[in-house]
């Protein structure tokens, strides 16, 4: 269903992955996406020009089905989105877990400020990556992306069997975003897994990916938290909210 803000939710019990190849960028664009990341890795020394993957395109294969397009890519082709009047669009393809409280609240979590988009509220998660060899991109693959996203973010350990295909969002820029609910743990349980994984982070020398998590129970939670929030999370929580009451 379109929402205000722009962003699609669609509903879906089956998914298909289907590989394109990414689409020819002219020269003077590439020169132009050069240009933009090499701005940006100054900016953020952080960032890393490693495998990734763009969604090529998204559609209905039956009243219970979506058909996913993607493409290989790697995280410097994101910069296109910079670049004035490009004629190749790669929107990104992201999981993200949609981890409740038992008290009927849902995770949202802050981006640290060293990483791509510092300060952003936003659901556990992450972009997909390619398959190594002859590897499947599947739903199976996504689930288990997801875990991993699950365990190193917020400390919290799942199965894949655990994690439910609930939801795909499409900003308006394209990008799509793959989210399974996971089941519900206490509140004390989430805050104290993710504080021992910042502080075992930390020991080790390194910043963690997040700076905080909060459980909000509806979209008037989230206006109380200050600074930007991703596209797709005030629809999300307010369909996670109407589903819940």
């Amino acid at each position: 269903m379109p929402e205000r803000s722009g962003v699609e939710l669609l509903e879906t019990r089956r998914l298909r992955l289907v590989e394109a190849a990414a689409p020819r960028i002219p020269p003077e664009e590439q020169a132009a996406v050069n240009r933009a990341w090499d701005e940006a890795v100054r900016a953020n020394p952080a960032l890393f020009d490693g495998p990734a993957v763009s969604c090529a395109g998204l559609e209905r294969d039956d009243p219970d089905g979506l058909v996913i397009t993607w493409a290989r890519t790697t995280y410097r082709l994101h910069a296109l989105r910079r670049v004035p009047g490009a004629t190749v669009w790669l929107p990104s393809l992201f999981v993200s877990i949609v981890q409740p409280s038992d008290d009927g609240r849902l995770m949202v979590v802050r981006m640290s400020p060293w990483t791509a988009a510092p300060g952003r509220w936003q659901l556990p998660g992450g972009s997909v990556e390619p398959p190594e060899g002859d590897g499947l991109l599947d739903t199976a693959a996504l689930r288990r992306h997801a875990t991993r996203e699950l365990a190193e973010e917020i400390g919290v350990d799942a199965a894949p069997g655990d994690l439910t295909l609930w939801l795909v969002t499409r900003d308006e820029d394209g990008s799509v975003g793959v989210l399974f609910l996971a089941p519900s743990r206490p509140a004390s349980f989430l805050h104290e897994r993710f504080a021992d994984l910042v502080a075992s982070e930390t020991a080790l020398g390194r910043d963690p990916e997040l700076d905080r998590i909060t459980l909000v129970h509806s979209p008037a939670g989230l206006a109380r938290l200050s600074g930007p929030h991703v596209g797709y999370l005030e629809p999300v929580v307010r369909r996670y909210a109407a589903q819940q009451s």
